[in-house]
């Protein structure tokens, strides 16, 4: 029996809207997204992960590390659009992982967990959530909400909620997983009227019918999107030991 290939695509843009060049910067003496590579390269259920980005400045700076790069177009809108361009060239690859570029703290073992929810035969994308969602997350617009039926299915992902809709709501962690012909059909079809309005691309697979698997975590999410992210970040790094993406065996985590 031929096994599934599995692989993970890490859509790096150079121009980032809110912080500019985002993927290189400085995160504990190391580009941020050299540190989401090595973490998603951690993962025991990925056949390869790719990087995939826009720019020869981005090939040029993380030459020293042995990514898998791929240079795609600077064209695309998203980074969906960008996978497709990259799995296009793979015919094998079956199961489609879209790991953020701007989580350096992702844990492998979510990868994992999310590539696992594949061995049901009725998902065709699946995503993240998480239980870590504090009340100021629940204010704060940048923190997307995913809202999960009985089946386990995201039914609603929204950035506010004014009141607390019955069914679970989770913190939504921006990784998805999806089965080749599903990342093709979505890939085809235009932006919803929703998805355009609260910028959340997810929200066309449920606006054109095509169920999203919620694969429940604690996962504690710390995605980089401005300065203080970053700093952030950098923080929870040091005091976990974190040097240069591994762990330091003389201290306890």
């Amino acid at each position: 029996v031929k096994k599934t290939m599995k692989i993970g695509v890490v859509p790096a843009r150079l121009n980032s809207v809110r912080l500019p060049r985002k993927i290189l910067a400085d995160l504990n003496g190391k580009p941020l997204i050299a540190h989401v590579m090595e973490r998603a390269l951690e993962a025991k259920s990925l056949d390869k992960v790719i990087l995939a980005v826009d720019s020869e400045e981005t090939i040029k700076t993380l030459e020293q590390y042995n990514f898998d790069m791929v240079l795609t177009s600077s064209d695309h809108v998203s980074g969906t659009d960008r996978i497709a361009e990259v799995i296009d060239e793979i015919p094998d690859a079956e199961i489609i992982i879209n790991i953020q570029g701007d989580e350096p703290l992702i844990e492998s073992k979510v990868i994992d967990s999310l590539v696992d929810s594949f061995n049901d035969s009725t998902v065709n994308i699946s995503t993240i959530v998480s239980t870590k969602l504090t009340v100021s997350d629940l204010l704060n617009p940048n923190v997307v909400k995913a809202i999960v039926n009985e089946y386990q299915n995201a039914i609603e992902f929204k950035r506010n909620i004014f009141d607390l809709e019955i069914g679970g709501v989770y913190r939504h962690v921006g990784i998805y997983g999806f089965r080749r012909e599903s990342l093709i059909s979505f890939n085809k079809l235009d932006p919803s009227v929703r998805e355009i309005e609260s910028r959340l691309e997810q929200l066309r697979a449920l606006d054109n019918g095509m169920p999203i698997r919620a694969t429940v975590t604690n996962y504690d999410s710390h995605s980089v999107d401005t300065q203080d992210d970053l700093d952030k970040v950098a923080r929870i790094m040091e005091l976990s030991g974190v040097v240069s993406g591994r762990v330091n065996q003389n201290e306890k985590v």
